[in-house]
């Protein structure tokens, strides 16, 4: 876990997440409930999102992002920036279809909002395997090639 940090701030309703190192679905919880808490603001503005020190994005944490970028986009009618500097990753959200659901950036975020990280959220294994369904639930909906990557995944999971 010492590899994978989420980190979160926000202030005047402006909301930013910084994923740093091998980010995968432990922080998925976290992740989901922080994302609950933006939409409950009343005062929100604004959510970027800076994967530039991540090393490695797993589906379900891209199907988390999907869904805040979805969320944000029908509750509040924009797309929320994303930040990245990694050739790799920014190859991995070229391939998901991230294009259409962020303002993507090819540089570090500005922001310079104090974070501060999101512990791990207990949760149930039904817990999970629900989340871990959503969202790849959501990057299915987004093409007919994540539908491809991801349906027996999916099919599995529900049959479990």
């Amino acid at each position: 876990m010492s590899d994978c940090r989420i980190s979160a701030a926000s202030e005047q309703g402006a909301h930013v997440l910084r994923l740093e190192g091998d980010v995968r679905l432990t922080m998925c919880t976290a992740l989901d409930e922080y994302c609950e808490r933006i939409f409950n603001d009343p005062d929100f503005a604004s959510v970027a999102v800076d994967v530039s020190d991540a090393t490695g994005l797993d589906s379900t944490v891209l199907g988390m992002l999907a869904k805040l970028a979805i969320q944000t986009n029908e509750r509040f009618g924009f797309k929320p920036a994303l930040y990245s500097t990694n050739a790799g990753i920014d190859r991995l959200l070229s391939a998901m279809g991230f294009g259409q659901l962020y303002e993507l950036y090819a540089q570090v975020s500005s922001d310079a909002i104090a974070a501060d990280p999101l512990p791990v959220a207990p949760a149930t294994e039904e817990q999970v395997r629900e989340k871990v369904i959503e969202a790849h639930r959501t990057l299915m909906s987004m093409s007919t090639e994540n539908r491809a990557a991801f349906e027996e995944l999916v099919r599995t999971l529900e049959g479990a």
